[in-house]
């Protein structure tokens, strides 16, 4: 496990009782300062998500100019500055918030938030890139993916398991507009998909497919060839649910029309 902080359970009603729903977004912002600029807090107070999951937030150690009224922020920063790094938001403390899976080879970027409720753990994770030339595929299907279904697989031993995030693969053809194309692209080569396979296999959800079968949903455009105003984009960013919280699921979602980054936020709504 990673590094533990404990928390006084919280009073709200998704932590201590149960509600009709509870909200969870989860968004890519490419660089938190950036998004600030663009809406960030508007879109918040729109959807007013009970828990809110951010990836890629580049923020150092130190503090940020970011306040959001009613939720309890939880930062997970990367040793190297402006790099990666994760936050989660809540509207009500967490019994606990570990940063990190437990392992020194993957624990340096500021990957992971696990925050545990009272009835499941949310994951907030932001899955390294296998870069444009490949060069970190290895690292990525032997090391990391492996590594990182074993952390939450252990965790399910406990309670349920949500984890959302840029998971940087797009699983099947319909996940992306050119799968021909793009079949020894980073994150849609053979290796990294197996690795979503192992997920599913391990009884792991695809919220998103529970409502969704069909192709053109995206959640990530590349800033070139006036990609997102024609939707060639891919689906990268996901929220799984552990099996046994498939009948409780009510609704999942991506929110294409939110702009400010190259993602866009997803989400799912839980019993």
């Amino acid at each position: 496990m990673g590094t533990a902080r404990n928390q006084s359970p919280g009073s709200a009603p998704f932590i201590n009782a149960p509600v009709s729903a509870m909200k969870l977004h989860s968004w890519n912002v490419n660089g938190l300062r950036a998004v600030l600029k663009k809406g960030f807090t508007d879109y918040v107070d729109t959807h007013q998500p009970d828990i809110l999951c951010l990836q890629e937030t580049k923020t150092p150690g130190s503090p940020i100019d970011l306040t959001l009224p009613g939720y309890h922020a939880h930062w997970s920063h990367a040793e190297r500055k402006g790099y990666s790094g994760t936050a989660t938001f809540l509207r009500a403390p967490p019994i606990s918030v570990t940063e990190g899976i437990g392992n020194g080879k993957h624990d340096a970027e500021g990957r992971v938030l696990t925050c545990e409720l009272r009835d499941l753990y949310v994951v907030n994770v932001y899955v390294p890139n296998a870069k444009r030339d490949l060069s970190r595929l290895g690292y990525r299907c032997d090391e990391w993916d492996v590594d990182f279904l074993k952390y939450v697989r252990t965790l399910e031993k406990r309670k349920p398991v949500v984890f959302c995030g840029d998971l940087n693969v797009a699983h099947r053809e319909i996940d992306l507009t050119h799968p021909k194309a793009n079949v020894r692209t980073h994150g849609f080569t053979p290796e990294e998909r197996r690795g979503m396979d192992n997920v599913i296999d391990a009884g792991f959800v695809d919220s998103f497919r529970e409502y969704q079968r069909e192709g053109g949903h995206y959640t990530w455009w590349s800033v070139m060839g006036n990609c997102r105003p024609r939707n060639v984009g891919w689906r990268i960013d996901y929220v799984m649910v552990s099996g046994g919280l498939r009948a409780r699921l009510k609704n999942a979602f991506i929110l294409p029309e939110v702009m400010g980054s190259d993602h866009c936020p997803v989400g799912v709504e839980i019993e």
